[in-house]
């Protein structure tokens, strides 16, 4: 006999147990510490999908060394505007988590967040007379004033040890920003979820979101199932939801059927890591290195040797390499991209796949490489690695924006989306890097859209976890110095 469905009520209901519904889960248990918050993750724990430590690349995006962040322009001069406003919202999420550090409300920030310089380094003499650009465009911004460039092999053999030694003759340039970090966004999550726990909120792994179904008045009744016991279903009506599920927000946005995800759809992408546990080797090497990117690329494959930290241990990543697979999670199935498609978005899922022909062919290429590929690919940054010394792992799955246009049809959008509804009652994030890095800024733009009648009376709050809220770091020198190193210090980081 099956079990009768139970039936519940909540303040608000989180699909995902990943960083995003972790960073809105905090903001709201801080916010508004009255509301009741239940959090569903179809995973049995914590953090495991794309925020896990070795599904990304943790590098705590802020714009010091990914290169797709400053465009070059046709005369030379290359664009800043983009890095400067990512590095400005990453400033925004370190500043809430020094301040749940300083207050008690996380646990050690050497867990979540380490010191390692970000370097960008370059190997022809385009590339190089590019980097040169770059960095005399960043010099003038004050959130980059610290970045260095050097074309001495000397100097660059200080900073990135293991990229120089052994390598041949020919140009080559790297600037080096001693600020960066490394980030564990899977432990931070998992920080950031106790925290909600421990104030009341309900935290249910192994639940699965089967569907949402809009109320006369404005709530949202979702359906769930407990993925071990299949007689385990339950209701959940909840005031709002936020979808916070990664790849799997796109389905779960078009069960809801809001007409804001109409014409939404999503091109997943794999990818795999070459990873180095060796302590020998890791101690060599503390930095995060990135080059520039193969032609057709998307930018979260930009090749990139990493030191990674998890548990206190150092490790070293080279990746990824790309690929394909339709699912839309690491852990999902094989006929989730079949099963988006819809005839709202069939023709700018068609539109965007006719444009994007480089990147299926840069996919395919990458799934064709062998081990011994692979190994040549990490020998233009480490000459002298050792293949047996690397084993391959792969990495999470990440589902890039495709969406309608009005001129082409339809687009490939990098980045990330946030879907609202119009009413405010449910909302869910689409797309990829540089996403967790801006998670709290992401969120910060939701509350506003969601819950405009409370967000001035969340403003002192808002103010006391973010000091520098609503003002931008780059244009005030003397604020940016102020809270910079406030932040720098509680975080235990440069």
């Amino acid at each position: 006999m099956t079990q009768a469905t139970t039936t519940e009520t909540t303040d608000v209901l989180l699909v995902g147990g990943g960083i995003m519904s972790a960073t809105l889960g905090a903001l709201l248990t801080e916010l508004e510490p009255t509301w009741n918050i239940v959090l569903a993750e179809r995973l049995d724990g914590i953090g495991k999908e794309s925020s896990s430590v070795w599904n990304n690349a943790g590098t705590g995006h802020s714009a010091l060394c990914e290169l797709n962040y400053a465009p070059q322009n046709p005369d030379g001069t290359v664009g800043t505007a983009k890095a400067v406003k990512i590095n400005e919202q990453f400033q925004t999420s370190r500043q809430l988590w020094a301040t749940m550090v300083s207050e008690g409300k996380l646990g050690r920030a050497s867990d979540f967040i380490n010191p390692v310089p970000h370097i960008s380094m370059v190997f022809n003499d385009a590339h190089v007379r590019y980097l040169k650009a770059r960095h005399e465009a960043f010099k003038q911004h004050k959130l980059f004033e610290r970045m260095e460039y050097s074309e001495d092999r000397d100097q660059l053999a200080q900073w990135a040890p293991l990229t120089m030694r052994g390598r041949g003759a020919g140009a080559v340039a790297a600037t080096f920003a001693p600020e960066g970090t490394d980030v564990n966004f899977g432990a931070l999550t998992r920080q950031l979820v106790d925290h909600m726990a421990a104030n009341g909120a309900q935290i249910r792994t192994g639940t699965q979101v089967t569907g949402l179904t809009k109320q006369s008045d404005g709530s949202w009744v979702v359906s769930t199932r407990n993925r071990l016991n299949s007689e385990d279903t339950r209701e959940i009506r909840a005031k709002f939801v936020f979808v916070g599920a990664g790849g799997g927000a796109l389905p779960l946005l078009q069960k809801s059927g809001i007409r804001e995800i109409k014409g939404f759809g999503g091109f997943p992408v794999s990818g795999m890591w070459l990873r180095n546990t060796r302590p020998e080797i890791a101690e060599q090497h503390n930095a995060k290195v990135y080059g520039q990117a193969s032609v057709g690329a998307p930018p979260m494959s930009v090749p990139h040797l990493d030191t990674r930290y998890e548990n206190g241990k150092k490790s070293l990543l080279f990746g990824p390499y790309g690929g394909f697979k339709p699912n839309f999670l690491k852990q999902g199935s094989l006929l989730d991209l079949p099963r988006s498609v819809r005839t709202d978005n069939l023709y700018p899922m068609t539109r965007a796949g006719l444009a994007n022909l480089d990147l299926v062919k840069y996919l395919i290429s990458e799934l064709l490489k062998n081990k011994t590929q692979r190994v040549e690919a990490l020998q233009e940054y480490y000459p002298t690695a050792d293949g047996d010394e690397w084993e391959l792992v792969h990495a999470g799955q990440r589902v890039q924006v495709m969406r309608k246009d009005k001129e082409k049809g339809g687009v490939l959008q990098f980045g990330t989306e946030l879907i609202t509804a119009g009413d405010g009652s449910i909302a869910g994030l689409l797309g990829a890097s540089p996403g967790a890095s801006t998670a709290v800024p992401i969120m910060l733009d939701l509350l506003k859209q969601c819950f405009p009648n409370r967000h001035d009376s969340w403003q002192g709050r808002l103010t006391e976890l973010i000091p520098a809220y609503g003002r931008t770091l780059d244009s005030d020198p003397r604020l940016a110095d102020e809270i910079m190193n406030h932040t720098a210090g509680v975080l235990g980081i440069q």
